[in-house]
């Protein structure tokens, strides 16, 4: 019988975090380029391995980025000048989700960010001021092991000092979803606009 879990794990981006496409696909546009272009080649698994297990910092990943495009927009400068252009927009925070993981908290529960990302996270969550929000941060690139791995979750699950077991992860990814569950986590599906009313009955809000 599955146990009720008593910690959460929460993505960030695609689950806190949401991004319009068509913001950074105008930038693309202006650049020669197909939308989704930058994202697609910045999330080339040999080119982010490293920097979502801490071995590349954020600038270095994207100026692998920058490289990759030179040849295509015309010339290292007018890549750079277009990378400046496309880390710009943030994204915004679901008020929803944020909302879910304030009142898991407030049941009692702790709560932390599950994220693959640079070794810069925290600053991200700074810059939303979301670091207060959060118990523990689980990010892949102070662990050293990226999600969906098992020893990712173990480490996400003893930074909350809780067992597999009676943690849940929230994610937008299938691949996550299972690894978790792999890990003997519960996990669930998240889809944008979910009203989280599953979680909500799991830990009884």
């Amino acid at each position: 019988m599955t146990q009720r879990p008593t910690a959460l794990l929460i993505d960030f981006d695609g689950v806190l975090r949401a991004f319009d496409p068509s913001i950074n696909a105008k930038i693309e546009q202006r650049y020669g380029l197909e939308p989704g272009t930058v994202l697609d080649t910045a999330l080339e698994w040999d080119r982010l391995l490293p920097a979502i297990t801490g071995r590349m910092t954020r600038a270095d990943w994207l100026a692998t980025v920058a490289a990759t495009l030179a040849d295509r927009v015309g010339g290292p400068e007018r890549a750079a000048e277009l990378m400046d252009e496309w880390v710009v927009y943030p994204g915004t925070v679901d008020p929803a989700v944020l909302q879910f993981v304030r009142d898991v908290r407030a049941a009692g529960h702790p709560v932390g960010v599950a994220t693959n990302s640079t070794v810069e996270f925290r600053e991200v969550l700074e810059s939303f001021d979301l670091a207060a929000e959060f118990d523990v941060v689980a990010n892949s690139a102070e662990i050293g092991v990226h999600k969906p791995a098992k020893e990712y979750f173990q480490a996400a699950c003893a930074l909350l000092d809780t067992p597999p077991a009676r943690c849940m992860l929230i994610d937008d990814t299938d691949r996550m979803v299972r690894g978790a569950r792999a890990a003997g986590l519960t996990a669930y599906r998240y889809t944008p606009g979910d009203d989280l009313s599953y979680p909500r009955r799991a830990f009884g809000l």
